[in-house]
């Protein structure tokens, strides 16, 4: 009985730790104590803790880390695949996503980047500066259609 109280107060002071340099989801902090070797039980009884006490809150989390995300900029399908990693649920990941499409305008910030980047790639090859900006925006989440869209646009004019 002794072990588990000292287990669980361990636990919560890692996990603490743990959220003292970021936000974390239930499941990152899961992972992070697995890891550390907890038992399942002390495990659960901590995130149940932390849960209890609003310390950890994947909405929030969520919420926060797709701000985060799109200040950098990245890409919708990005930070969906990226809360799904976090083991953030498909239902929250959903909600949150479709909030954020209302505000967030991704092909008017496909085509400034798309802009800004094939500014810094005048004296290459048009084709290739192409292909390097497309799978540059790829790589930030952006989907291909509205990147071939903007490409599209800003070659014919």
């Amino acid at each position: 009985m002794e072990n588990n109280q000292e287990a669980l107060r361990q636990a919560k002071a890692y996990a603490f730790l743990l959220l003292k340099f970021r936000l974390r989801s239930r499941n990152e902090l899961y992972n992070r104590l697995k890891k550390k070797k907890f038992p399942e039980i002390i495990i659960n009884q901590a995130l149940s803790f932390l849960e209890e006490r609003n310390f950890i809150n994947d909405r929030d989390f969520a919420a926060r880390w797709a701000q985060q995300r799109l200040s950098r900029p990245f890409g919708i399908r990005r930070i969906k695949q990226e809360l799904r990693l976090k083991g953030i649920e498909d239902k929250i990941i959903n909600s949150l996503l479709a909030d954020i499409k209302d505000k967030y305008c991704e092909e008017e910030l496909v085509r400034k980047i798309t802009k800004e980047k094939l500014d810094k790639l005048k004296d290459v090859e048009p084709l290739k500066a192409k292909r390097r900006v497309y799978a540059y925006l790829l790589r930030r989440g952006f989907s291909s259609d509205i990147v071939m869209d903007s490409l599209r646009q800003l070659y014919e004019r």
